[in-house]
C-alpha cells in the first residue's frame, strides 16, 4: 500500500468519508466531509467508492510526500500551488505534493486512488474534530497509507466544477417557521470567526424571537437556530444533536456544499423555497455527479 508522509499538515487538515449515521440517539453526529459533493466527486476522478476516506484541507493546504507512484485528485475551492483542480493526476514516487492558500472557498479535498486506510469508528473513517472521534487533525511526521477503495478505473479527463448558485442560501421552512415573520430573508449577514464544523455563527439585523421558551428537540444538519441574542446559527456536519431555540428554516440539501465553503467574513442571506424547487435541484446536482462515472 503506497504511503504517504505528511510534511505538512496546513491549518486543519482531516481525514473525511461521507460521516457515520445511526447513532444521533447517543449523541453523535454524523461528521463527515464539510463539501460532500466536493468529495464525492475527488473519489470518482480516481475510481474509489464515493464514501472513500480521503484528506479534507481548511483554509490552509499540506505538503504529502508520496513513497510510491498514486493517482489523485484535487477538488473543493481551489488553493494556491499544487497540482490541477478537478482533474485525476498521476503522483511519481517521492513526489511531495503541496497546497498553499485557500482562494474561492474553505476547502480543498485530497483523494486518492484506493482511499485513505484508517481504522473505522462507529462505521466511519471521518474524524469529528470536536470529540476526537475517529483521530484527530494530522500533524507533521504523521504517515497515512492507501487503502482498497478502488472500484472502477479513474477517469481520464479533468472535468469543469458543479455550477453552485452564487446568491443567497436557499432554505425550506424550519418547525418553528411560523413563529418568526421574514425578517430571516429580509437581512444579510456575515460569517463570524467563531464558526467551525459545529455550526457557523452569522451576525447581522437581529432577528426578534418570540418569548418564552420551548422543549429540547432533535435538531438536524443544515437547521438554521436563532438564540436569544437573535444572531443566526447553521447547523453543521458536527452540530450537536439535539437543541433548544427555535429553527425558522433549513439550508436545502443542494445548497449545503456551499455552507461547508464558506470563510469568516463572507455574506450570507436566505431565500425560501418549496421542497419540490428544493428536490429538483438535489437532483440536478446529483445528475452532474454521476456523470463522473
Amino acid at each position: 500500500m503506497t504511503a504517504i508522509r505528511v510534511v505538512r499538515p496546513g491549518l486543519q487538515t482531516t481525514v473525511q468519508d461521507l460521516g457515520r449515521f445511526g447513532f444521533a440517539h447517543q449523541g453523535v453526529s454524523a461528521s463527515g466531509a464539510a463539501d460532500a459533493l466536493a468529495l464525492r466527486a475527488g473519489n470518482l476522478l480516481v475510481g474509489n467508492a464515493e464514501n472513500a476516506p480521503a484528506l479534507e484541507m481548511t483554509l490552509t493546504g499540506g505538503e504529502f510526500e508520496f513513497e510510491a507512484a498514486a493517482m489523485i485528485a484535487l477538488t473543493g475551492s481551489d488553493f494556491d500551488g499544487g497540482p490541477p483542480m478537478w482533474c485525476p493526476v498521476e503522483v511519481k514516487a517521492g513526489e511531495v505534493v503541496r497546497c498553499g492558500a485557500s482562494q474561492s472557498g474553505a476547502r480543498c479535498y485530497l483523494a486518492v486512488r484506493g482511499g485513505i486506510d484508517v481504522p473505522k469508528v462507529l462505521g466511519s473513517g471521518s474524524t469529528h474534530v470536536l470529540t476526537g472521534i475517529g483521530g484527530g487533525a494530522l500533524r507533521t511526521g504523521d504517515v497515512l497509507r492507501a487503502g482498497n477503495a478502488a472500484v472502477r478505473r479513474p477517469r481520464r479527463e479533468s472535468v469543469s466544477p458543479p455550477h453552485l448558485n452564487d446568491g443567497a442560501l436557499r432554505v425550506t421552512e424550519g418547525p418553528q417557521a411560523a413563529w418568526f415573520g421574514d425578517e430571516l430573508y429580509r437581512g444579510s449577514y456575515a460569517v463570524q470567526e467563531e464558526s467551525n464544523r459545529m455550526g457557523l455563527r452569522l451576525r447581522g439585523s437581529p432577528i426578534p424571537s418570540p418569548a418564552g421558551t420551548m422543549l429540547t428537540e432533535g435538531v438536524t444538519l443544515g437547521a438554521v437556530q436563532i438564540p436569544p441574542d437573535g444572531q443566526p446559527i447553521i447547523l453543521f456536519v458536527e452540530h450537536q444533536t439535539t437543541g433548544g431555540y427555535p429553527k425558522p428554516a433549513s439550508v436545502i440539501s443542494a445548497d449545503l456544499t456551499r455552507v461547508g465553503q464558506l470563510r469568516p467574513r463572507d455574506g450570507v442571506a436566505f431565500e425560501r423555497v418549496t421542497l419540490e424547487q428544493a428536490w429538483e435541484l438535489l437532483r440536478a446536482q446529483e445528475e452532474w455527479l454521476y456523470s463522473l462515472i
